[in-house]
Order: C-alpha cells, then structure tokens, then sequence
C-alpha cells in the first residue's frame, strides 16, 4: 500500500511541477503556444472542461464538481479494492492512475479545469488535442491495471 502513495506523490508532485513551469512561468495560459520541436513537440495551451479529449465538456460549475466528486470516487475505490495489492506492477499501475487522477483534480480546484499543454504530431498528422503528465499517468494505469489485476493476480 505504501508503494502506490509513494508513486501517486511522485506523479503527483511531477504533474504540478510542469504545470507550474509551462503554464504559470513559461506563460502559456496567456501566449497560447510554444514551439519546441515542430512539428513533432508543441505546448499548446487547452482547457479541458470535460473528461478525456474534452468529452462532456461543460464550463458549467456543478459538471466541475461533480468531475472532481466522480475522480475522489475511482481513487478511492482503486485503493481500497488494492489496499492489499502485492505485485509491484498492481501497485505501480494503481500509483500512476491514483497520482494522475489527484493532478487534474487539483487543476479543476485551482483553475476550475484541467491544464493541457502537450501536443505532439508527426508523419504529415496534425493532432488538433493535448494532454498533460498526469493524463499520462492515468492512461498508463489504467492500462496496468487491466494487464496485471486478471484472475491470477494477487490484488486482495
């Protein structure tokens, strides 16, 4: 159990510390955007008010909470459903998902949505979305969790 609040801080204190940079101190709340290596690395300033890739999107204040409500919920039920959670990739997966999720939580707090920034492109393809470390995080997770909490984990 230990494990995955030690990796939920890491994620956690990563995904602030590059929020922090890029869009507070490199400015890209305000410039907008930033080339770093066209095409394939760009800061593009996105606001997600929804969940992933802006689905539900809704600057309403009620969608804000109840999203923040719904992110307290899964963390809460991945941790205690893994509260006993012995393999370290069960535990590293839960960590990822539990620090990303409290990252863009954290986002929805202080900016009332979700601070993207990442865009990357490449092959002629222009990805219109952007992402952040904590999403990352979550997507990386989540996927573990599906690979190593099968029926012959040993996840509790």
């Amino acid at each position: 159990m230990q494990r995955i609040w030690i990796i939920a801080a890491i994620i956690f204190v990563l995904d602030r510390a590059t929020k922090y940079m890029i869009v507070e101190w490199m400015n890209l709340k305000t410039l907008g955007q930033i080339d770093v290596l066209p095409p394939f690395i760009n800061l593009r300033m996105a606001w997600n008010y929804g969940i992933n890739f802006g689905i539900g999107a809704s600057d309403a204040d009620w969608m804000r909470w109840l999203l923040i409500a719904v992110a307290i919920a899964i963390c809460t039920g991945v941790v205690i459903w893994l509260r006993h959670a012995e393999g370290w990739l069960i535990q590293l997966s839960a960590g990822l998902l539990v620090g990303g999720a409290i990252g863009n939580v954290w986002d929805r707090v202080q900016y009332g949505a979700v601070a993207d920034f990442l865009n990357m492109s490449c092959c002629g393809i222009a990805n219109p979305f952007a992402f952040n470390i904590a999403d990352v995080a979550i997507f990386a997770g989540a996927i573990g969790l599906m690979l190593f909490t099968g029926k012959d984990a040993k996840a509790g």
